[in-house]
């Protein structure tokens, strides 16, 4: 029988088993099996990984048109299963029984003694548990946005301090040239420092307009 349909002695509900994975925290997942039909129905739960999930009940009888309730527990695991997938499976048995007695025959479920037992497959799946931001993220969040606007504030401020150097530069740059005019014996050393000056403060004020901007 595929996953989640419904037979003709049961009906499942939900379809399949999911799980709120969080480590080292349990998780549980409640089934309601609905009787179909106008007799006793019993019904018992395995799965291929009984270590990790306790079932309560296990086993039961359930009354014509009557319904019952499964809670199916994940333990606490210690880690997260690769990619959040999970391969157990859970498989609800049911067979028609005569009477509503609380202890079942140890073959009810024996398909070799002749009953008509019908199986359930159900499959398991974890769900990420994704919470908002706490307080202290906020926080965090808050106090990098108030750094980058601060360092963005800062490169701003180099790149305007190395304009006004430059164009100063510039103006003692014209003023020396009318002093060469004038044939200043000291025109030539000063010239030369002060072309190197500036060239140095273009190749800085370059790399700050290159810079990438801080958002």
């Amino acid at each position: 029988m595929s996953a989640g349909a419904t037979n003709q002695l049961i009906s499942v509900s939900p379809p399949e088993l999911k799980f709120q994975f969080e480590l080292d925290k349990q998780s549980y997942c409640d089934l309601k099996v609905t009787n179909s039909t106008d007799k006793c129905v019993a019904f018992k739960v395995k799965t291929t990984s009984p270590k990790k999930y306790f079932v309560r009940p296990n086993t039961g009888i359930i009354q014509p048109w009557d319904s019952a309730f499964i809670r199916v527990t994940l333990q606490a695991q210690k880690e997260y299963p690769p990619d959040m997938l999970c391969k157990d499976k859970f498989l609800l048995q049911s067979t028609i029984v005569n009477s509503d007695n609380e202890e079942l025959p140890p073959d009810t479920f024996n398909k070799e003694s002749g009953r008509t037992v019908e199986e359930c497959k159900l499959r398991v799946v974890y769900l990420s548990s994704v919470s908002s931001p706490g307080p202290y993220e906020d926080v965090f969040r808050q106090s990098s946005d108030f750094s980058s606007n601060q360092a963005l504030q800062r490169i701003k401020d180099e790149r305007d301090d190395a304009v006004r150097q430059t164009q100063q530069l510039i103006q003692d740059l014209e003023m020396m040239k009318r002093r060469r005019n004038r044939n200043d014996p000291g025109f030539s050393l000063r010239f030369a420092v002060v072309v190197g000056v500036i060239g140095l403060m273009v190749g800085f004020l370059l790399k700050l307009l290159s810079s990438p901007s801080v958002e």
